[in-house]
């Protein structure tokens, strides 16, 4: 998963441009897939006629929404950045009524070239979760004045937050959700010069077990300290009950693989995702030989011995 190309499928279904079949009047020539065929991405481009809303609107008056699964945001602004809650929160959770089967959302679908993750102004995400009760999966990217409020939530099985800097409100919000179905948490840390404050002890709720009682994977990545979130990990009861841990993008070390070697066994594990590290071979090797069963990413390798290491997304 990286900012830099648009995703080409999400929940399990192929995206489709509903701006790009716009541009190309498909849409008004009835050649659009079927509703529950695609997830449909809503968006602007820089050369976009009109607001979001105007977009967002015609989509509804265009595609049989109420049969829509998956939605994916894009650009909601024309002219540089602007904040998500101007005009496209509004439209979102004001029409939910005409999207009562959709299950999974990702807002932000914008790539380095469009936007830097850090000039993507959010707000508070929570209405997101009050208006669809029936979501079971949420994706957001931009942690510029992200804001999320406690909540409780019957039915959502996977949530990632994206961020360059996560704020460490968000962090704790999240660890103080009720949502008693989820089976995925990731959540892109980045580092503190754009936002991401939080700091070993806001992660000890995800750590412990005594949260999220259905989870089965968890990532904790793009960090400047995930050789400690190794080490923590090493050791957090909940790893045992996890089917995959991602503790890719950031800057580890052999100092915290290692540390994750000497703790608990990882051999139950389907899934180790480090990719994006500072290994060295050695370390690499014994990895592999320590887990021979686990599929295990070790992609992306940066260099060892150098004199700093950085996180996959940070600006």
């Amino acid at each position: 998963m990286t900012v830099n190309d648009h995703i080409e499928e999400f929940h399990g279904l192929p995206v489709f441009d509903f701006a790009e079949a716009v541009e190309r009047e498909e849409a008004a020539a009835g050649t659009l897939p079927q509703a529950t065929a695609v997830a449909w991405k809503v968006g602007l481009d820089y050369d976009s006629e009109g607001t979001f809303g105007e977009r967002w609107q015609r989509f509804l008056d265009t595609v049989d929404t109420a049969r829509v699964t998956a939605v994916v945001i894009g650009q909601w602004f024309t002219e540089g950045p602007e904040p998500f809650s101007d005009d496209a929160l509004a439209a979102i959770t004001g029409s939910a009524h005409r999207l009562p089967a959709l299950r999974a959302l990702f807002v932000g679908d914008i790539t380095y070239e469009e936007s830097e993750i850090s000039w993507l102004e959010m707000c508070d995400v929570t209405p997101l979760l009050t208006a669809f009760p029936r979501l079971t999966e949420l994706v957001v990217r931009g942690g510029t004045d992200l804001e999320l409020e406690p909540v409780r939530h019957e039915a959502l099985t996977a949530l990632r937050f994206e961020a360059g800097g996560l704020p460490v409100e968000v962090v704790r919000a999240v660890a103080a959700c009720e949502l008693p179905a989820l089976e995925r948490l990731e959540l892109w840390l980045g580092v503190e010069n754009y936002g991401g404050d939080a700091t070993l002890d806001d992660l000890a709720p995800f750590l412990d077990g005594s949260r999220f009682p259905a989870l089965r994977h968890l990532g904790l990545q793009n960090s400047e300290f995930q050789d400690d979130i190794a080490a923590a990990v090493a050791h957090a009861p909940v790893v045992a009950r996890l089917a995959s841990l991602n503790l890719s993008m950031g800057g580890l070390s052999d100092q915290g693989a290692g540390a994750l070697l000497e703790g608990q066994p990882l051999t139950h594990l389907r899934v180790l995702d480090l990719h994006h590290h500072y290994l060295t071979d050695e370390m690499q090797q014994r990895l592999r030989q320590a887990l021979p069963d686990v599929e295990i990413d070790l992609s992306g390798g940066g260099d060892p011995g150098g004199r700093r290491r950085y996180v996959a997304v940070a600006e």
